[in-house]
């Protein structure tokens, strides 16, 4: 794989492009100046569909992803679908309407239409405790413990640093052994007082509102929205995507070549990145969204539980264009353009090949979804942004596909974590001391535990219950690096070793674990 190939991949984690994705989403199309509200036509809609459908087109015919897929709905019908390129460069395949695509972080505004449903048979509401619907579930502090609600959670203002848990994922531990260890992670912010965008925090509020139904998420999902709306592509498991037949596989970038080569199973965050869909069956789920809980008439989820998904709940930002606020709902970015028009979107990224856009005017009963087999370049998005500009303005307001591709560009530099570049040798490297100080067994609270090995007559790091292991290369003194893997990798990572009295390690800390002082791990004595 070349430099960019590797940067691609390897220098972008999840967390970096989520980060991006929500900052980018603040540029929504707003117009440059207020204008007379005026309700759109389906002549409008028409002639945005086609100048989008060109643009379409064109990036598959100039290889900017492998393969695309585009739905518009507009007053209560399905005003487009349709597939473009392929859905695995292997194969050739195309993709149509009905191919299935992994949503990623689409799922959290699917996944609160879920809660939605639930709250409205009265069971529980946005505001139900999770130390009572879950009592087994725990935060590091106590009293958050005690008082958080299913609405902090999807408004992601937990407390919770963002992203928490992720890299527990990426290691292999199951979800309820992550939902377990949230209850070692420090907070970032006091509850309630800051946004910091979280998987598994909005993963454990959906299983709590299952729970209450004795219901898994899984089976949540499908009886109460996916199968009311005839939602057959539509599932939260990873193991009914890859049954699927038709199925755009998921692509990076290797030597400027797109390549099918990795694959996400995205299950222990269901909630928050695990549905995949067709265009088809997300168009009806868009439909449900934009006639308030109503599909072909019939009232599938209440009115009012929808509604507060679409409420402002935390401040995000501000849009640069204009300077109005942008928010978190509950599983939707929310703002409000200079008309006064609610807009709500959401975007998700796979790292290693997926990027989704939705993107929604509720006052015009018209939305748009773009799903993409690609590693996230803001094609979805700029799609997506474009085709509400063109509908709603008669013309883009912005070059929405330089934007969104520059600010996709990749931000970190190979080798590169917190600051620190291990792609400089040291001037003058201190040796490394004998393998033997460094082997071993080292536990941590919230990683669980590692092990130093020696392999190849140099040593490597064992991570996790995957046992994942890396080699490791000397770098100075005490001081090694890895290169890190999976869905949130950043590159090469030092590790470096706190020697004792006796020459023996007594303590690693590994920096890519470390963003938030977790990443220390002491050295358990072997029992006697």
């Amino acid at each position: 794989m070349n430099c960019v190939g590797r940067r691609q991949l390897h220098g972008l984690g999840l967390r970096s492009i989520v980060v991006i994705s929500l900052t980018l989403i603040a540029l929504v199309p707003f117009s440059t100046h207020a204008q007379e509200k005026r309700h759109v036509t389906l002549e409008q809609v028409n002639k945005a569909i086609q100048e989008v459908e060109k643009l379409a087109e064109k990036q598959i015919q100039e290889n900017a992803v492998p393969g695309l897929a585009i739905a518009v709905v507009f007053q209560d019908k399905v005003a487009y679908a349709r597939g473009f390129g392929v859905r695995d460069v292997n194969t050739k395949a195309p993709v149509d309407a009905d191919t299935v695509f992994q949503l990623a972080s689409m799922s959290k505004p699917i996944g609160s239409t879920v809660v939605a449903e639930l709250v409205g048979e009265g069971k529980i509401t946005w505001d139900s405790k999770l130390s009572v619907l879950d009592p087994p579930f725990a935060m590091f502090d106590p009293w958050v413990t005690r008082e958080i609600t299913i609405r902090d959670m999807y408004a992601h203002r937990s407390g919770l640093p963002e992203h928490a848990g992720d890299l527990l994922e990426d290691l292999g531990f199951s979800r309820a052994e992550i939902l377990h260890r949230l209850r070692y992670q420090h907070p970032e912010s006091s509850f309630r007082s800051h946004y910091a965008y979280t998987n598994f925090g909005l993963t454990e509020a959906a299983l709590a509102a299952s729970k209450t139904y004795v219901l898994d998420w899984e089976d949540a999902s499908k009886q109460k929205l996916y199968t009311p709306l005839g939602m057959i592509s539509a599932s939260s498991r990873y193991t009914d995507f890859v049954a699927r037949p038709n199925k755009a596989l998921g692509h990076v970038l290797v030597d400027g070549k797109w390549v099918q080569k990795f694959k996400r199973d995205a299950q222990a965050q269901s909630p928050a990145g695990g549905v995949s869909s067709s265009v088809n069956d997300v168009a009806k789920w868009m439909r449900l969204q934009l006639a308030n809980g109503k599909f072909d008439g019939k009232q599938i989820v209440d009115e009012k539980a929808l509604a507060e998904t679409h409420h402002p709940h935390m401040l995000t930002g501000f849009n640069p264009f204009t300077g109005l606020p942008t928010f978190y709902g509950l599983g939707w970015n929310v703002s409000y353009d200079q008309e006064g028009r609610l807009r709500l979107n959401h975007s998700g990224a796979f790292a290693v090949g997926a990027a989704t856009h939705v993107n929604l005017v509720p006052s015009e009963q018209l939305g748009i979804v773009v799903l993409t087999n690609a590693y996230p370049i803001g094609i979805a998005e700029a799609l997506g942004t474009t085709f509400l500009d063109l509908a709603l303005y008669g013309k883009p307001t912005q070059d929405w596909l330089v934007l969104f591709k520059q600010g996709f560009s990749n931000p970190a530099a190979i080798g590169t974590v917190l600051g620190f570049d291990y792609s400089k040798p040291p001037g003058s490297p201190s040796p490394a001391s004998k393998n033997s100080a460094y082997l071993g067994s080292y536990a941590n609270d919230f990683f669980g535990d590692i092990s130093i090995i020696e392999k190849e007559a140099g040593v490597a790091i064992v991570q996790g219950p995957k046992k994942m292991t890396f080699a490791m290369k000397h770098y100075d003194r005490d001081t090694f690096t890895y290169e890190t893997e999976d869905e949130n990798a950043v590159g090469r990572s030092g590790i470096t070793f706190t020697i004792g009295p006796d020459g023996k390690a007594t303590q690693v800390v590994v920096e890519n674990l470390n963003v938030r002082g977790e990443g220390a791990f002491k050295r358990v004595l072997a029992e006697k």
